[in-house]
């Protein structure tokens, strides 16, 4: 660096590093209102999952979801399977995972044909849940801690008529499936319209839409959710049927053993 022009560089670098830290800040701060916006003791709803393979036939199944913070403020999560036209050995399949801010979630899974609980390894968080376009880590994805991730803002543009922020958020755990996902937020209420996931190789693997929303109990909620798995040509859409907010969720639920008996 030549010494006369110390002074302009220094200020030009610091005005360069103060622009890219606000926006990291912000980027982390819009990603952080948008995972968070929804103001709630307790979920619970119930869905129809249809997955359709890519020759177009589709199977249906049924399921409950139970949502939760602990009294750390983890987030937990149990997903159960009450109906499944095929295959029908999934019917009974139920799942926990409870967050961790710093590492990844704590996962379990109840099979009926094992008939055991087994914990799901963090070298499998990207296997298909239950035969779906889900992988473990996306079941979660929605609650994932901003913290985990970098963020940046990349552009602003227009989502479906909706001026939104597009967000690249890349993991900072080397070994989680994803090596980005980019987003698109609504400046105005901050809906996550559609998440695109990126693989070890940086090739776009996934794409989550939201294709409808309602207010139910004065919250704008996602009622219609697609995950498209575009190489297969494969796609999961959960269509919510029932959803409450701030009802009450027995502790127990949040169990290992909750899943094994299916009982509070």
């Amino acid at each position: 660096m030549k010494r006369k022009s110390k002074l302009i560089i220094v200020v030009m670098l610091l005005g360069i590093a103060v622009t890219s830290f606000a926006q990291t800040e912000d980027a982390a701060a819009i990603v952080d209102k948008s995972r968070n916006r929804i103001d709630a003791k307790t979920i619970q709803t119930r869905s129809r999952m249809v997955v359709a393979a890519k020759d177009g036939s589709t199977s249906n199944r049924v399921l409950d979801q139970f949502s939760k913070d602990g009294s750390k403020g983890e987030h937990r999560v149990v997903v159960e399977f009450k109906h499944s036209s095929n295959p029908a050995n999934i019917i009974n399949t139920r799942f926990l995972t409870i967050e961790n801010a710093e590492a990844r979630d704590d996962q379990w899974i109840y099979l009926p044909s094992a008939g055991k609980v087994r914990r799901i390894a963090s070298s499998g968080g990207s296997g298909s849940f239950v035969e779906t376009d889900l992988s473990y880590d996306d079941i979660s994805s929605a609650d994932r801690d901003p913290g985990l991730d970098t963020h940046r803002i990349l552009r602003e543009e227009d989502y479906k008529g909706k001026p939104c922020y597009v967000i690249e958020s890349t993991p900072k755990d080397s070994g989680y499936q994803y090596t980005k996902m980019v987003q698109w937020i609504d400046k105005a209420n901050s809906v996550n319209y559609k998440i695109e996931l990126y693989d070890k190789k940086g090739t776009h693997v996934k794409t989550l839409e939201i294709l409808e929303l309602k207010d139910v109990q004065g919250r704008l909620s996602p009622m219609v959710t697609k995950m498209s798995t575009l190489a297969a040509g494969t796609s999961t859409t959960i269509n919510v049927d029932i959803l409450r907010y701030d009802s009450e969720i027995p502790e127990s639920v949040f169990t290992p053993r909750y899943l094994e008996t299916g009982r509070p």
